[in-house]
């Protein structure tokens, strides 16, 4: 597995199965509030760990987990107990369209746990996952928003998306239309 530690005290690396559970509550948090997705059914472990077994190398899924506490002045008995990271977002490269001329274009997905939402994890996460996608060859990466998430619209403009366009009344949440706003990154 790939592991980066960054400054904001969060470490990112490559999710595994046991990373199911976390990634599943993350993503129904945000099918909840309605601020990221027009999925609405929420997800269950077994199907998130389903749905990583089908992205493969090509498609990676990302994880950022606090780092593990620890307190200096207790026994290391005590501190055992101390040292359990936390999943707090997870993001992923998805394929863009099955037809072989899109394989150098990879969707993005970014879910942040509520309580991390606007303390920087989610810029931390994205700037690897674009990294991991130049790494891995693509020559775009592509995302779909809702314009009313000020947060993450502005999250992908500060890391070099640009708007291309916007799909009118692309789906119906609760009862309303709701505009999706799509975005490109050139790599």
């Amino acid at each position: 597995m790939t592991e980066t530690t960054l400054r904001t005290h969060v470490t990112i690396r490559d999710a595994g199965p046991d990373d199911a559970e976390a990634i599943c509550r993350i993503y129904n948090q945000g099918i909840e509030d309605r601020v990221a997705t027009l999925e609405t059914e929420l997800r269950t472990p077994a199907e998130r760990r389903e749905w990583m077994a089908a992205h493969g190398p090509r498609h990676p899924v990302l994880i950022a987990q606090t780092e593990p506490l620890t307190v200096a002045n207790r026994p290391p008995a005590a501190q055992a107990g101390l040292a359990v990271p936390a999943t707090i977002a997870w993001a992923s490269l998805n394929r863009f369209n099955p037809r072989p001329v899109y394989d150098h274009v990879a969707d993005v997905s970014v879910y942040i746990e509520r309580a991390w939402r606007g303390r920087g994890v989610g810029r931390a996460l994205l700037a690897a996952l674009i990294e991991r996608a130049r790494t891995l060859g693509y020559h775009k990466t592509v995302l779909a928003a809702f314009p009313d998430n000020g947060a993450g619209m502005a999250l992908y403009t500060r890391l070099g998306f640009t708007r291309v366009g916007v799909y009118r009344e692309q789906g119906r949440l609760d009862g309303r239309w709701v505009d999706v706003v799509v975005m490109e990154r050139l790599l």
